[in-house]
């Protein structure tokens, strides 16, 4: 009874001995397999938020991106639009300066008409004449002569632009003094009977005495010396000028009320 207690008791302190050793062993085994364990853990957790920290730098980035692409595009989409209004001013411009051109070119052709006529508005043109005779050494008018000049003062009466030129001239008979005198007198007997009688203003009248110059007829007998002493009456009228200025006056305020209602 005692040997089997005592065997017992060996037998029990060896496996207990044993397995005090295997324990150690493992622990000692363990250990460093754990620790290495743990370091691969925080390894791992450290990559993790490495990940995380690029995820969201990424992130960060995609963001920026998109609102710089945005941006861009609204950038884009303003010039766009500022490119085709810029557009349509210029093609507004350009149908202004295109009926500019058009209205330069009429007003040119309407100036070069306006010098040309400017340029002859001192051209009058000899509308009708009238001479009037005189008896040797007389300067009064006959009943004849101022029938002559009625008529005459009637039709300058109606012209707006005129002027009557009133020359008077003797024969070759008497001296050079006496001839420039008479005619003189016969001259201004003429210009009197038309402004006192109709009213022709003194200032439309060009009145000269030229003696026995501009003979009509250079021979010496009576008829001759009948045709020379004379005043001649000249009408010279600048009415038609005067309507062709009117006429492109017209033209010219006709086409400046157009372009005004354009």
């Amino acid at each position: 009874m005692n040997a089997f207690l005592v065997t017992t008791c060996i037998v029990t302190g060896t496996m207990l001995a044993g397995g005090c050793a295997t324990k150690k062993y493992v622990n000692n085994t363990a250990a460093p397999i754990q620790a290495k364990v743990d370091q691969v853990g925080e390894q791992t957790s450290r990559n993790g938020q490495q990940i995380e920290d690029t995820r969201s730098q990424v992130k960060q980035v995609d963001e920026k991106a998109q609102t710089g692409i945005s941006a861009a595009q609204e950038r884009a989409g303003a010039a766009d639009q500022h490119a085709a209004t810029a557009d349509q001013h210029a093609g507004e411009a350009l149908s202004r300066a295109e009926v500019a051109n058009q209205l330069g070119e009429k007003n040119t052709q309407e100036l070069n008409g306006l010098r040309n006529v400017v340029a002859n508005i001192d051209d009058y043109k000899l509308q009708t004449s009238v001479a009037v005779p005189f008896s040797v050494n007389k300067y009064e008018l006959t009943a004849e002569a101022k029938a002559d000049l009625d008529k005459l003062a009637t039709d300058v009466k109606s012209g707006r632009r005129f002027f009557i030129a009133v020359e008077g001239y003797t024969d070759s008979t008497g001296s050079k003094a006496y001839n420039e005198a008479l005619s003189r007198r016969r001259a201004d007997g003429v210009v009197e009977y038309l402004v006192a009688k109709h009213d022709i203003p003194i200032y439309r009248i060009h009145m000269i005495g030229l003696g026995q110059e501009k003979p009509v007829d250079d021979a010496r007998n009576r008829t001759a010396r009948a045709k020379n002493r004379r005043v001649e009456v000249k009408v010279f009228n600048a009415d038609q000028v005067t309507a062709s200025l009117t006429g492109t006056s017209n033209v010219n305020t006709a086409n400046r009320t157009q372009e005004e209602k354009k």
